[in-house]
């Protein structure tokens, strides 16, 4: 006899057979009451919480043993679709056994991840992520009731990815320190911006604070400003050897320059640093792309370029385009 599942048809490949299972056959659905309670000598919370963006609410009971913060069972009501069925039920799950503050670390990749059937496929399509931030929300709001403090009191970052639960501080940080590039690279390191998108840029289902895109090009230009700071604070670049005087002319034209020259299908590249016989540093540059061949390469943009690093490194340096 063939089982019986909710679900049928190709658009369900997307969810793995444990989400499927669980809509159907959901392990921790139900309530707890205070009678539950007092038989098991144990504290009764039950706590609330609702999607905006879907109209999906869930409602989470839990006994904690309030002499040592365990929960010792837990159980949901669910207000909504399949996926937050499944969500809540495997959310309810990880909370037991747990205590007061570990539950509160349980995220909702933790609650998408424990629902895949295998490690490398997610368990949900990316529009579906928000079941599971749903339950990680409702966690919080369970806690905040039984600490007697406010939900945000367990927030202490600003969230820029809800889908991934991932941070502000986070998503810089991973920047700086792998000196990312691109999005794409963001999404790679951090999960941010891999399930329904909307912090990757304005103008998806949902308006964001923050969004990668603008996190990504501010942080890059407070990277760049700081490289020309610590090249303008070293030593006296008439002073420095060849290799040091083009690292820092590089990072100024990375800070200052080349953006401008992309705008227009534009680059440049840094042939060689040499002494001239006037004591002056001749700086010899190849234009690329848009800018080979522009007129504006002699005058101009060379003008502008010239400008820029003799006010910031040394009014010695001379441009030469070859």
């Amino acid at each position: 006899m063939a089982k019986n599942n909710l679900i049928s048809g190709s658009i369900w490949d997307e969810y793995s057979q444990k989400v499927q299972d669980l809509m159907n056959n959901p392990r921790h659905m139900g309530e707890l009451t205070e009678e539950d309670a007092k038989a098991t000598n144990t504290k009764l919370i039950v706590a609330d919480f609702g999607a905006e963006s879907c109209g999906d609410a869930v409602r989470l009971y839990w006994l904690v043993d309030e002499a040592t913060n365990i929960i010792k069972d837990a159980k949901f009501k669910s207000f909504g679709c399949g996926t937050a069925i499944a969500s809540s039920d495997t959310m309810a799950g990880l909370c037991i056994g747990k205590t007061v503050d570990e539950a509160v670390k349980i995220t909702n990749i933790d609650v998408e991840f424990a629902m895949r059937d295998n490690p490398e496929t997610p368990a949900v399509p990316p529009q579906k992520m928000h079941c599971s931030v749903m339950a990680y929300d409702v966690i919080k709001a369970a806690a905040a009731q039984y600490k007697g403090v406010n939900p945000e009191d367990f927030e202490e970052e600003i969230i820029v990815c809800e889908c991934a639960r991932v941070s502000l501080k986070t998503i810089k940080e991973v920047i700086r320190l792998n000196d990312l590039k691109s999005v794409e690279q963001i999404t790679q390191y951090t999960k941010a911006g891999a399930f329904c998108k909307s912090c990757v840029r304005a103008g998806g289902h949902e308006k964001r604070e923050y969004y990668l895109v603008d996190i990504l090009a501010e942080t890059r230009a407070q990277m760049d400003k700081e490289r020309l700071a610590k090249a303008t604070l070293s030593d006296n670049f008439d002073d420095l050897t060849v290799v040091k005087q083009i690292k820092a002319v590089e990072e100024l034209l990375d800070a200052e320059i080349r953006p401008m020259l992309h705008m227009d299908g534009g680059d440049l590249e840094v042939i060689d640093i040499q002494k001239g016989n006037d004591g002056m540093c001749d700086l010899y540059i190849r234009y690329l792309g848009a800018c080979s061949g522009c007129s504006s390469g002699s005058t101009g943009t060379l003008y502008a370029i010239e400008n820029v690093l003799q006010e910031n490194l040394s009014p010695n340096i001379r441009v030469i385009p070859v």
